[in-house]
């Protein structure tokens, strides 16, 4: 692994600008959370290299990411929904994990297929979830037929991971990367880590029969949609090229709270992206060696990633068709006269005169 760690950014060095700004935005925050209640759940389906599955996906509720306390990442808020004091006991976990199960008795007429856990952190990190919480999450879902838990490269082991596979549940890491770019990631989205560290991850995950999940960042903030747009599409061949990652899912960025984009949003600095950029990189990447998906947050409102208004829902409803088929033609399907407008931006926006059109 590449050093350094994050252990060395806790402790005040490194990129002390955007993680002194982060710290002052985020202390703005005076919501309080439930450790008992997990932080979202919610049933959906998802493509797997095994076909698409029923899908339960559980984000618990931790004491926070430890490098999104050091300052963290110019684009993630969710840091802000955790639980203050920056921990949270085994027995509160577990409590989070029976009302997702609750949650899905009352709304699944059977169990799902495939279980996915995050943590908006790194679930695999001891001092975010405990070893003792690891193991009873993989005792209670080892019926299942697969699960997905998120991790920051640093924290991914053969040894941890094996605690799922051993029981013979197909098993996938899936790992923020957000770009393929170092000097974007560094840069733009404030993340310490190297592509490097991102290809041992994936190679510790084989060794205990896990396969990985790299998770994109589609227009961190700094770049011009053309930039986004072209970093994306990079990236996505990159990772599908990496052994052992079998998928890659792109997010595009949207504006959430207590963040630098939303600073910058606020003053008029950051437009999030266009659907039709997200398209592009779906299109463009088809034939990558991966099976390539996007979930829009907040599609077609202001704070996510959009068009005009007119078209959102649509070009939406063809991501998602795309994401369980991988089937490009589906975007012949819609057009709209916006269409012209992003091509416009992409031709003539710049870093420096970002955005163009809201």
């Amino acid at each position: 692994m590449s050093q350094p760690s994050p252990e060395v950014y806790e402790r005040d060095r490194g990129m002390d600008a955007h993680n002194a700004v982060m710290r002052d935005i985020r202390s703005e925050r005076d919501e309080t959370y439930d450790a008992h209640e997990p932080t979202r759940v919610w049933l959906d389906e998802d493509n797997t290299p095994d076909g698409v599955k029923t899908s339960l996906t559980i984000i618990l509720n931790t004491g926070g990411c430890r490098w999104a306390r050091a300052g963290g990442c110019t684009m993630c808020g969710y840091v802000a929904e955790s639980v203050e004091g920056g921990s949270v006991s085994h027995e509160a976990l577990m409590d989070q994990i029976d009302v997702c199960l609750e949650h899905e008795a009352e709304n699944a007429d059977e169990p799902a297929e495939l279980i996915k856990i995050y943590t908006s952190g790194s679930f695999l990190d001891e001092r975010e979830v405990p070893a003792e919480s690891r193991r009873a999450v993989a005792e209670t879902f080892a019926d299942r037929e697969r699960v997905v838990v998120e991790s920051l490269p640093d924290f991914v082991s053969a040894e941890k991971l094996s605690e799922f596979t051993d029981r013979g549940l197909e098993t996938d890491v899936a790992v923020g990367l957000e770009t393929a770019t170092d000097r974007v990631r560094h840069d733009c989205v404030n993340k310490y880590f190297a592509f490097s560290d991102f290809e041992d991850a994936c190679a510790e995950a084989a060794e205990a029969g896990a396969g990985v999940k790299a998770y994109l960042l589609m227009k961190p903030p700094f770049l011009a949609e053309s930039e986004a747009l072209a970093d994306m599409v990079s990236s996505v061949e990159r990772c599908a090229a990496v052994d052992n990652c079998h998928t890659v899912s792109m997010n595009p960025c949207n504006v959430q709270r207590y963040t630098m984009v939303d600073e910058l949003h606020f003053r008029g600095g950051y437009r999030p992206p266009w659907l039709w950029s997200v398209a592009a990189v779906l299109e463009r990447t088809a034939d990558a060696d991966a099976i390539v998906v996007s979930d829009p947050v907040g599609a077609g409102s202001d704070r996510g990633p959009h068009n005009c208004g007119e078209c959102d829902d649509r070009v939406q409803t063809a991501i998602k068709d795309f994401d369980l088929r991988q089937d490009p033609s589906v975007f012949e399907q819609v057009s709209c006269e916006c269409e012209r407008t992003w091509e416009l931006v992409l031709e003539e926006e710049t870093a420096f005169n970002q955005p163009l059109a809201r």
